[in-house]
């Protein structure tokens, strides 16, 4: 099975413009929270994004259950751009 980081790569490189320039770190929080960290390229935002939210809410409730059915804890997501 794919780790974390591995999984939401793939999800996000599938659908940018510039898959090279993407890049996905991960965060432990003080608290029971898994901090997700996406970076993106400036012209990917729009896709990642999406219409009203609904392609990042798509890709946040992927990792989610990707996240719990590895019985690991639950996932914040951050997306940035540069």
């Amino acid at each position: 099975m794919k780790s974390l980081v591995e999984f939401t790569e793939f999800l996000v490189k599938s659908i940018c413009k510039e898959p090279d320039l993407v890049k996905v770190q991960i965060f432990e929080s003080d608290e029971e929270d898994t901090i997700l960290e996406i970076i993106v390229h400036n012209t990917d935002m729009a896709s990642v994004i999406g219409r009203n939210g609904k392609m990042i809410s798509a890709i946040k409730t992927l990792i989610q259950a990707h996240s719990s059915l590895n019985g690991q804890k639950r996932v914040k997501v951050n997306v940035d751009s540069f």
